[in-house]
């Protein structure tokens, strides 16, 4: 039952659409008073007037525009900006007290750095485990004595795009002799 209506309000809808754009529309006032606008004058009815429509305002679309096609730039080979790196703790000419040779490394990226990049501990130029996205590294069993400390910024393919300054460190252990 719903979709014979939906039907028929959509056969309706569609014969509106249809009909000529100059149709000729009628006033006419029933005995109540109400004012009715209809396609036909209704019948018998001799008070009813025929309205006169104004022209529809139209405007044309806007002309199609081509848009300009301008040659693009050849890309200049442009190298990355070099990447800031620095170590921030330990400082510089930290003694590490007794305690096994333990101690922490952390590491900032300042400036430069994108995506695939990971960083390298280096003490005395020895690297200290694999590559990591983390700037922090826990040593282990040091031996004592000074060492160098370097972190290094590596691209995906291990080419090294930023060095930190070198950070000298004292270890201190007991000597077994």
């Amino acid at each position: 039952m719903a979709t014979r209506i939906g039907k028929a309000a959509l056969l309706g809808c569609a014969l509106l659409l249809t009909m000529p754009a100059s149709a000729q529309i009628y006033k006419t006032t029933d005995e109540n008073g109400n004012v009715v606008f209809s396609d036909a004058p209704p019948a018998g009815s001799t008070s009813s007037e025929q309205v006169e429509l104004s022209q529809t305002n139209t405007t044309p679309p806007p002309p199609v525009v081509n848009p300009i096609k301008r040659p693009r730039p050849e890309p200049e080979d442009v190298s990355p900006a070099p990447v800031e790196v620095s170590i921030t703790s330990p400082a510089n000419e930290t003694t590490i007290p007794m305690g096994g040779g333990n101690f922490s490394v952390s590491a900032a990226v300042s400036s430069g750095a994108r995506n695939g990049q990971t960083l390298q501990l280096l003490m005395d130029g020895a690297p200290q485990g694999p590559p990591q996205e983390s700037g922090n590294w826990s040593l282990q069993s040091v031996m004592r004595g000074p060492h160098d400390l370097v972190v290094e910024v590596l691209d995906r393919q291990g080419k090294v795009l930023g060095t930190s300054e070198s950070v000298r460190v004292y270890v201190l252990r007991p000597s077994v002799n």
